[in-house]
């Protein structure tokens, strides 16, 4: 998970451009627990795109539209098995009255589309999101035909689609033009296909390390290329398989050679030391 282009308020060159004239985009979230959203939701950029008139975020309890006297929304799963599964009726009546032309409905699920950076910039460009947040041991086969993604947001099993509706809508929410500063988002990881690069701020040196010269020289054309060459060297160090598929620019293409090949001097150099350190002394 990536945490950059904190718009952090009154800090030094902080700034937030106009967003352009748009409708607001709209989000309903339909869940049983509805009080899990207040904080998240309330605090920082989330909060304060709603506060800007960016966005408008609903959250509504499944319950509302349960089943009887003790408004059931869930049941017993045919052949047997633990756990409850979430009825069709209760969701159906909710997405009846929460959607409208041109809503985008999403169920978080462990067998989704991964959820991406690419995705997050297509859903902020959409007018109304609903998320359906799963509880239990899921859903009822047949609400799967009422959605129109299935999004997971990782290889792991969580309570419910909560925690992963929170993920998308952070996510969505501070692409939104006017959020946060056009740059922060252009720059930070995934939007080119790599990791970010490494930040720097004062003290110019801490505990021996020191802030690369390149980057206190003011020459905006090196640091840039310096930038680029870092996020190649720390994507091909962490996440290689982001490269894979990937058709990099010329530049790019000559970078990635220099790193290799920085990179593969740097082991031989760390072998040849560690072959130094286990050679016999002689006597």
């Amino acid at each position: 998970m990536s945490l950059e282009g904190e718009d952090v308020e009154g800090s030094a060159g902080a700034s937030v451009e106009a967003a352009p004239a748009r409708s607001p985009i709209e989000i309903d979230v339909l869940t049983l627990f509805p009080g899990m959203f207040a904080g998240p939701l309330a605090e920082s950029i989330p909060g304060r795109v709603q506060s800007r008139g960016l966005a408008t975020v609903r959250v509504h309890d499944l319950r509302q539209w349960g089943l009887g006297r003790h408004k059931t929304v869930d049941d017993y799963t045919y052949g047997g098995g633990a756990g409850m599964v979430l009825r069709p009726e209760p969701v159906a009546a909710a997405l009846d009255a929460v959607r409208r032309p041109g809503s985008t409905v999403i169920l978080p699920d462990p067998g989704g589309e991964v959820f991406g950076q690419a995705r997050a910039h297509d859903l902020a460009l959409r007018p109304h999101i609903v998320i359906l947040c799963p509880r239990y041991e899921g859903v009822d086969e047949r609400i799967r035909s009422l959605v129109d993604v299935e999004l997971s947001i990782g290889d792991y099993v969580l309570s419910g689609g909560e925690i992963p509706a929170m993920v998308m809508i952070d996510t969505i929410l501070r692409l939104l033009p006017g959020a946060i500063d056009a740059e922060s988002t252009a720059e930070e990881s995934f939007t080119t296909g790599l990791l970010e690069y490494p930040q720097f701020t004062r003290p110019p040196e801490f505990a021996g390390m020191t802030v690369p010269t390149v980057l206190t020289g003011g020459n905006h054309e090196a640091v840039r290329k310096w930038r680029l060459k870092e996020a190649l060297r720390r994507t091909l160090r962490r996440r290689p398989d982001l490269l894979e598929g990937r058709a990099p620019t010329k530049e790019e293409t000559k970078l990635l050679a220099e790193v290799r090949a920085e990179e593969a001097a740097e082991n031989a150099a760390a072998e040849s030391s560690v072959g130094a350190e286990r050679s016999p002394t002689e006597e």
